[in-house]
C-alpha cells in the first residue's frame, strides 16, 4: 500500500529570499512528506536584512485563488501565515468557513525577525476575534501572544502557563483545539514550548542553538505542523515531530550561505549532507 501524502495549503505572503512565507512553507511541508500548495496574500521586497516594502494582493483575487484551488484539490490541512490587513483576514476567514478544512494552523505573523511589522495594528482585533475561533491550533511566540492578549510578553515558564490558558479561551470550545506557545524569546540557554488544549499542558524543552540563522523559524514550524497533522495520530505527536524537525533545521543552518543578515534554516537538512560528512 502506498504512503498517504496529504495536500497542504499555505495562505501567506512571499519572501523573495525564501527563508520565510510561502516559499519556506512549501519547503517545510515537502520535507515532512506533504504536497504543498500556496495562496499569496502579499508580495514583499525582503531579504535576510529586513522587509523593505509590502504590496498587498487584491481581496477578490485572494478569494479567487482559494476557491479555484479548493474546487480542484482535496486540501487536508491549511497553514495561515502573513495576512497583513484586516480585510484580508475577513476574506480568508469567510473562504475557510465555507470550505471547512479539517486542520487549520494559524501562525499569527505580526513582526518579522528584523523587527518590521507585518500585521497592521488595526487588524489585531480581527485576528483575535475572527481567525482564532477558526483555528485548530495556533502557534504564537511570546511577543505575539502578548499582542493578542493585550499584555506584556511572558518572561518565565510559569507565566507561559497562564498565557497558554488565556490563549486557549480565544479558540473554539470544540475538542482538539490547541495552543502551541513558543518560548524562544525566554532568557537563558533553554527554550521551552508549551502545548495546551484546555486539559493537557505539555512542556517541550530544547537547548538553545547559538546562531543568527533564525529567519522564518515560525513559518517553518507551523508549516511542518500542517504537513504532519494529517499523517500523525494526534496533535502532540505532530507537534513533537515538527519541533524536532525545526531544531535540526536550525542546527544545520550553517550549511547554507544565504544573505548577510538573519539567515534561513536548512529545510532539507535530511537530504543535503555536508560535503565533509
Amino acid at each position: 500500500m502506498s504512503k498517504f501524502i496529504p495536500n497542504t495549503l499555505s495562505i501567506a505572503g512571499v519572501d523573495p529570499s525564501g527563508g520565510a512565507g510561502v516559499l519556506a512553507d512549501i519547503k517545510a511541508m515537502s520535507a515532512v512528506g506533504a504536497y504543498g500548495t500556496g495562496v499569496i496574500t502579499a508580495l514583499t521586497a525582503q531579504s535576510t536584512q529586513g522587509v523593505m516594502g509590502i504590496y498587498p494582493i487584491d481581496l477578490a483575487f485572494i478569494k479567487q485563488q482559494i476557491d479555484v484551488l479548493f474546487d480542484d484539490v482535496r486540501i487536508d490541512a491549511v497553514k495561515i501565515g502573513m495576512l497583513g490587513q484586516e480585510p484580508v483576514i475577513y476574506t480568508v476567514v469567510d473562504c475557510l468557513s465555507r470550505r471547512q478544512p479539517q486542520h487549520v494552523v494559524v501562525d499569527p505573523v505580526m513582526v518579522a525577525k528584523s523587527g518590521d511589522h507585518l500585521l497592521e495594528k488595526a487588524a489585531t482585533a480581527a485576528m483575535r476575534e475572527a481567525m482564532m475561533p477558526l483555528a485548530t491550533i495556533i502557534t504564537p511566540n511570546l511577543p505575539e501572544a502578548g499582542v493578542l492578549l493585550d499584555m506584556r510578553p511572558a518572561e518565565t515558564i510559569k507565566e507561559m502557563y497562564g498565557v497558554a490558558e488565556k490563549l486557549r479561551r480565544l479558540l473554539s470550545d470544540q475538542d482538539e483545539r490547541w495552543v502551541f506557545l513558543k518560548g524562544g524569546h525566554l532568557p537563558g540557554s533553554e527554550c521551552t514550548d508549551l502545548l495546551y488544549n484546555g486539559d493537557q499542558m505539555i512542556e517541550m524543552p530544547a537547548h538553545r542553538i547559538q546562531t543568527k540563522n533564525t529567519h522564518g523559524t515560525g513559518c517553518t514550524l507551523s508549516a511542518a505542523l500542517a504537513g504532519l497533522l494529517p499523517q500523525t495520530e494526534n496533535t502532540p505527536q505532530a507537534a513533537k515531530i515538527a519541533k524536532e524537525y525545526l531544531y535540526k533545521a536550525i542546527a544545520r543552518s550553517g550549511d547554507l550561505a544565504v544573505g548577510s543578515g538573519h539567515g534561513p534554516v536548512n529545510h532539507f537538512h535530511h537530504w543535503w549532507k555536508p560535503t565533509n560528512a
